[in-house]
């Protein structure tokens, strides 16, 4: 019975110091982002669609890439907050749009997605890493940037606090 206690108090301590370390990290890297304001006049997606959303709520703009594992295993979270709240998905580094339609057909994924093909707003934004999320209040300042994989709860929690 000792033992079981040491381990469970050894296996939570190593959570809780990765969960800090990993925190860190993340606001680290966010550090290096170039956080302005985003501008979303004449932003057409994948699919050819203008970007439309609803100015009173929050907004999600999510950078990613086809290629990036912590992308793959992000994107339900993503996708789940995209029925609830304003997102827009911006991949990098992925191909064209027929290759970014293909993935998300594939990975059964339907956000908004702006192909950034050509890296530009990845180099506006100074997004090195993938994926980078940054969440802007209802007046379209950035109140989050969190580099690497978030949950979903974290997510919505976010939103929470950018629509107070």
């Amino acid at each position: 019975m000792k033992k079981i206690k040491y381990f469970t108090k050894e296996i939570i301590s190593f959570a809780i110091m990765l969960f800090i370390i990993s925190n860190a990290f993340s606001y680290y890297r966010s550090l290096e982002l170039n956080k302005q304001n985003f501008d979303l006049q004449d932003i057409i997606l994948i699919d050819n669609s203008k970007y439309t959303y609803d100015t009173t709520k929050p907004l999600l703009v999510h950078f990613w890439a086809t290629w990036c594992p912590i992308c793959k295993v992000e994107a339900p979270n993503i996708q789940e907050l995209s029925k609830t709240y304003n997102v827009l998905t911006i991949s990098s580094d992925s191909g064209d749009n027929a290759n970014v339609s293909a993935y998300l057909k594939n990975e059964k994924l339907d956000f908004k997605v702006l192909n950034d093909e050509n890296y530009v707003l990845a180099k506006k934004f100074n997004i090195k890493v993938y994926p980078t999320t940054l969440i802007y209040d209802r007046n379209n300042k950035l109140t989050f940037s969190e580099v690497g994989y978030t949950s979903t709860l974290g997510l919505k929690l976010r939103m929470w606090w950018a629509n107070i």
